[in-house]
Parts: structure tokens; C-alpha cells; sequence
């Protein structure tokens, strides 16, 4: 048998565990109450430099672009390709706005830029390069990492060539500077620089359709799961707008300038010997894959990666990408 004094002592070590047990998990509560702000707060971290959309007034033209990151940090310009916009770079502005400054414009005639008329504007490479240089001068970049997809490529260098000293080193991504690298699907464009008017209907079933839109995303990549249906058929609304026929007609006609400058453009890498990290998607068919290694013969130390990616990487690949770009920039 049990004693008084015993059983009460029983009952009474069981109270304090369960007071003890009770006041355990009160404070469990409050600490998970204090931790939630810290979570949230690491969240917003990760926003501390969200992307402004911002138009600025060059040459009597509004020109959009996208903006994020500290502006004392090392600058990344991004220049857009075909039939795209500054809106290609959201991945990589949503990964590297913490440690750069990242500045994206969409050029007269793209996204959310003015679209001037084409028989009042020329619509060349040279102008369009000319513009983004004055773009440059009013935001005040005076030094920059060039990142060049596509037709970013043609108004990369030749920015490059006219202010060398603001261009600290290169990101090619599917970019040709080789004549080597156009593909075999160039040549209904070739007939279409060497006779405009009997081969304009061809160039724009061949450069301008849907079936074209969607091969630039894609390629021949056999994972097409990957792909967002959203990426093309976006492009080609846009290419279906008024006047955009006329204004990619009439810039794709002076592409032939960039065949043309492609031994400059090589030159001027031979001599400089820029910083260069070249990036491609393996399933790009809009240019010879033999093209990123050409760019060895350019630049010695080029940095080269050819990824499990179409033309624009960035669609499936933007991790890796981000990357690169960090390891590179360092």
C-alpha cells in the first residue's frame, strides 16, 4: 500500500512535469511566432532589388528598358535578339540583381519601345546601335559587361567598336561573328539580301511565321516539354502587329552589313582580346553549332559552354547560365 504523503508527492511531481511540459510548449509557440518575421524578412531579402520598368526619351524616341540591382555594382548590359525583347532577361534579372547591376533596353521597333515608321526611321544595325549608345551616355553607364543574344550581337560590336574603353568584357549567347556560323536555313535570307523585291515574300514566310517563332525557341531539342508555349506564340502576336512586316523586313535586309563587319568584329577581338564568355544551346538551329568554338580563334582564353539549351538558352537553362555569368563576372 501506498502512503498519504507518498501518493500526494506522486501527484504533485506530476503537476510540475506537466506544467513544465505545458510551459515547454508555450514557449515552442512563441519562438515559431518570432521565427516567422525572420522568414518573411528573409523572403523580402531576396527582393531588395526588384525590377523597375522605366521609358527614357533618346534621340526623340521613347525607349523602354528594365532596371534592377545596386547601382554601384558592376554593370550588365543585356542585349535582346529576335523577334524578342528586353523580356528574355527576366531569368537572369530575377537571379543576379543582388551582385550586379543589370540594365536591359528593348530597341526602337521592339517590346515596349517606340516603333517608329520605317519610311521615316532607318531601321539598321548602325542606327540602332548608335541609339543604345546614346541610351548608355544618358544613364550614365560608362563602364559595362556587354551580354549579346542574337541580334544583340550585331549592336554589341558595333558598340564595342566605337567606345572600346566602356567595355570591360563579353557575353556571347547564339550570337554569330563568323560567316561560318550562319546555317543552312540562311540561304532563302541570302537570296533575300541579293534580290529584295523578288524574294520578300519568301524571306518573311521563312524569318517571320509561326512554325519559324517556335523553331527558335525549340530547336531540335527532343525535351520540348521544357519549352512554355507562351514564349512563341507571344512573339508572334507581336510580329503580327501593324507595321512590324515592314520594320523586321527592313532590318533584316541590313543584316548583310553585319556578314560584312564580321572580319572587323574579329579583328577588333584579336587585337583587344576582350574578356569572353561564350555560351550556346546545342539545339539552336538558327546557326552552325561549329560557331562558339570559332571564337576561340579570336580571343585565346575565351571561355566556352555549349549547353543543353535551344537559342534562347534562358528558356530552359537559366540556372547554369547565372552561373557562368557569376563565375565569369568574379
Amino acid at each position: 500500500m501506498i502512503g498519504v504523503h507518498m501518493f500526494t508527492a506522486y501527484l504533485n511531481a506530476l503537476l510540475r512535469c506537466w506544467q513544465i511540459s505545458h510551459i515547454a510548449l508555450v514557449i515552442s509557440i512563441m519562438l515559431a511566432s518570432f521565427e516567422l518575421p525572420v522568414q518573411a524578412k528573409g523572403k523580402e531579402r531576396s527582393m531588395e532589388y526588384p525590377t523597375s520598368y522605366r521609358t527614357m526619351q533618346i534621340d526623340g524616341f521613347s525607349i523602354f528598358y528594365r532596371e534592377a540591382g545596386p547601382k554601384e555594382a558592376p554593370v550588365l548590359l543585356l542585349l535582346h535578339g529576335l523577334p524578342s525583347s528586353s523580356r528574355m532577361f527576366e531569368p537572369l534579372f530575377a537571379r543576379l540583381s543582388d551582385k550586379y547591376h543589370l540594365v536591359a533596353p528593348d530597341y526602337p521597333g521592339f517590346g515596349h519601345s517606340d516603333w517608329p515608321d520605317p519610311k521615316k526611321f532607318a531601321y539598321t544595325f548602325d542606327h540602332i546601335a548608335e541609339i543604345m549608345n546614346h541610351f548608355t551616355e544618358a544613364l550614365g553607364l560608362t563602364r559595362y559587361t556587354l551580354y549579346m543574344q542574337d541580334y544583340g550581337g550585331p549592336v554589341g560590336f558595333r558598340m564595342a567598336l566605337a567606345h572600346a574603353d566602356r567595355v570591360e568584357a563579353l557575353i556571347v549567347q547564339d550570337a554569330v561573328a563568323h560567316s561560318e556560323g550562319l546555317g543552312a536555313n540562311w540561304k532563302t535570307r541570302r537570296a533575300f539580301w541579293a534580290d529584295r523585291a523578288a524574294n520578300e515574300s519568301a524571306l518573311r514566310t521563312n524569318l517571320l511565321s509561326l512554325a519559324t517563332t517556335r523553331t527558335r525557341h525549340v530547336g531540335n531539342d527532343p525535351n520540348v516539354e521544357r519549352y512554355d508555349p507562351d514564349l512563341w506564340t507571344d512573339e508572334f502576336y507581336f510580329l503580327n502587329q501593324p507595321g512590324q512586316a515592314e520594320i523586321q523586313s527592313d532590318l533584316f535586309y541590313d543584316y548583310r552589313t553585319n556578314v560584312d563587319a564580321y572580319p572587323k568584329w574579329q579583328a577588333w577581338m584579336h587585337e583587344k582580346q576582350p574578356r569572353l564568355l561564350v555560351i550556346w544551346g546545342k539545339y539552336d538551329l538558327s546557326f552552325d553549332l561549329g560557331e562558339p568554338e570559332r571564337y576561340r580563334k579570336d580571343v585565346a582564353k575565351a571561355e566556352v559552354h555549349v549547353l543543353e539549351a535551344g537559342h534562347f538558352a534562358l528558356d530552359t537553362a537559366a540556372d547554369q547560365i547565372a552561373q557562368l555569368v557569376r563565375d565569369f563576372m568574379k
